[in-house]
């Protein structure tokens, strides 16, 4: 549970009780990485799209996560803004292969960053670009210049 507490430094948490969004497009692997984040033993073997939503909670021996799985598939990214306001951190996940909607994460990303109840507070965000494992993956580097993350000044952020 360690990886808990490191991705609680990495995303500046000092609560007891955190809730974190986990947005990104369908197929970026949101739900595998929050299954991994899971004690071995609470782990599943079977990996199926979100429909709508999933809830987890996890515990480290200094945090309480409850961690909103929301589906990337576009009917549902509507969805995603009814979450924002209890929202504490975010882990947007990006498909570092999938070269041909980084755009439409781009955007995605915008429209989050831009709404009324995100914009205004300085939530952290991880940025976990996934699949660098895959042959066409790109870098983090160039994940983090197609989507401009650069120009977010006002949110601590980690890629």
């Amino acid at each position: 549970m360690g990886l808990f507490d490191k991705l609680a430094g990495w995303l500046g948490l000092k609560k007891k009780e955190v809730h974190v969004l986990c947005l990104g497009l369908d197929n970026s692997g949101k739900t595998t990485i929050i299954n991994k984040l899971k004690p071995s033993n609470a782990q599943t073997q079977d990996i199926v799209p979100t429909i709508g939503f999933s809830i987890e909670k996890f515990k480290t021996s200094s945090l309480s996560f409850t961690v909103f799985d929301m589906s990337g598939q576009g009917r549902y990214r509507n969805l995603w803004e009814h979450y924002y306001k209890e929202g504490q951190a975010i882990i947007f996940v990006i498909d570092s292969s999938d070269k041909l909607r980084m755009v439409v994460a781009k955007e995605e990303l915008d429209t989050l960053l831009n709404h009324p109840d995100i914009k205004h507070r300085r939530l952290p965000i991880l940025f976990f670009a996934n699949k660098m494992d895959l042959r066409d993956a790109i870098s983090s580097v160039k994940v983090s210049q197609l989507l401009s993350l650069e120009n977010i000044k006002d949110k601590p952020w980690h890629i």
